[in-house]
């Protein structure tokens, strides 16, 4: 007998095809920007020409200024942004991620139409406005490569901005009783490493909650140095409340280059140690075993410790070395702004600085980056002002803290902290 029966091939199950998910975040937060600026120009046109200066002065190679019709201007890049947006829309309907060079070029025609818009009829003096962008992020750049390195770690570090302000401090007290600057940097590292071994005590060796501590530890620096500001440094300014600042110091053929040069390489040591600190953690980090070591105590410490790698002793290392350079963007309030401590002069900076971690999704060269829009945004508004610009001042001392708020919020899409950040190991 035959056999009729027919073996037909059973077809192979599908393969459930893979959706990467995109936010929609960044779409909405173009979407919003382009109306607020069409808004404005529709409610408060501007007839005068905005002119933007090139160069300085003492350059070498004199560009020519760039003066546009504001309106005019300002209507352009607003369609640029709404083309932006409407890319960013179809970007996200097609299960596509919004592109970095989207979101550049969107953020450069943003504050181009803003620009255009507010310097409406005077100079706007572009050099100074972005190499002053350069130096006030300094200490953000700095409080937050201590920031990616404590919680690459495994440490949240909200303890920033007292490591920042405690090395405002110490920068300003050695620095007058030394009579040197270098003096004061190092009393400044040491400052923020010191508040660096207080969060790590508790926060390693006993467990205590992260966050917590570090709120404890910025409140109590605010205490200390204020209490020692009225009490000692204030009757005794002449002596312990004088330090030495570090001068503007050109490098020589970089800081002749056109636009560049001015704006990145006419500027005080503690910048070029910001471009060192940026290039060393970010080769420490990616390209040695310290920073694999590093790496693996902040995402998986258990599987860290089974191969020999102390963990807390890594955390306490790293901690402290975040610490240190932390410390050292502390002494930019001091030694290069302003030659003498003040109550609370850094202002909140730590938690900008925190901010440009989240937004760099724990990376230095991407922290970094997100320091200098926070710079940017605080210089802006002290450039407005002096033009007389139609914004009102409350709003323009709202700028820095608005623009942290827009990026963390819309422009970070999704980000991933370190598996255990903030999370206390206990040895089995």
């Amino acid at each position: 007998m035959s056999d009729l029966s027919v073996k037909t091939p059973v077809p192979a199950a599908a393969t459930p095809a893979v959706v990467t998910p995109t936010s929609a975040k960044p779409s909405i937060l173009f979407g919003i920007v382009t109306v607020l600026l069409g808004v404005l120009v529709l409610l408060a046109p501007r007839d005068e020409d905005t002119t933007f200066r090139l160069a300085t002065d003492s350059d070498f190679v004199q560009l020519p200024e760039i003066t546009v019709p504001a309106d005019a201007a300002t209507w352009v890049l607003v369609l640029l942004l709404a083309a932006c947006t409407a890319l960013a829309v179809w970007q996200r309907a097609t299960g596509r991620r919004t592109p970095l060079w989207l979101t550049v070029v969107f953020a450069v025609a943003a504050v181009t139409a803003f620009l255009c818009w507010a310097a409406a009829g005077g100079t706007l003096p572009v050099i100074g406005l972005l190499g002053g962008a350069v130096a006030l992020a300094v200490p953000l750049t700095f409080g937050a490569l201590g920031g990616v390195l404590g919680e690459r770690a495994g440490v949240v570090n909200i303890a920033i901005d007292g490591q920042l302000l405690f090395g405002a401090f110490a920068a300003a007290l050695v620095g007058s009783i030394v009579g040197s600057t270098w003096a004061g940097l190092a009393g400044a590292m040491a400052a923020g490493a010191l508040v660096a071994l207080l969060l790590g005590v508790f926060a390693i060796s006993y467990y205590v909650d992260q966050v917590i501590v570090g709120v404890v530890l910025n409140v109590l620096v605010i205490g200390i140095t204020s209490f020692m500001f009225s009490q000692v440094l204030a009757p005794n300014s002449a002596e312990l409340n004088s330090p030495p600042r570090f001068e503007r110091m050109p490098i020589p053929v970089l800081g002749d280059i056109p636009v560049v040069g001015p704006i990145l390489f006419r500027q005080t040591v503690l910048v070029y140690l910001m471009y060192a600190a940026v290039a060393l953690v970010a080769w420490a980090l990616y390209r040695t075993k310290w920073g694999l070591r590093v790496r693996a105590v902040g995402e998986h410490p258990k599987a860290a410790d089974t191969v020999g790698i102390n963990v807390n002793r890594t955390r306490y290392r790293t901690l402290l070395l975040g610490g240190l350079i932390a410390g050292a963007g502390g002494a930019t309030y001091t030694l290069v702004s302003v030659s003498q401590f003040n109550r609370e002069m850094t202002g909140g900076a730590g938690y900008i600085a925190l901010a440009a971690v989240i937004f760099g999704k724990w990376d230095p060269i991407r922290a970094t980056l997100a320091a200098l829009l926070f710079g940017f945004a605080s210089n802006l508004q002290g450039v407005l002002s002096v033009l007389g610009s139609p914004v009102p001042s409350q709003f323009m001392l709202m700028l820095p803290y608005v623009v942290t708020v827009f990026a963390v919020a819309g422009l970070v899409g999704h980000s991933r902290a370190p598996a255990a950040d903030g999370v206390p190991y206990r040895k089995a």
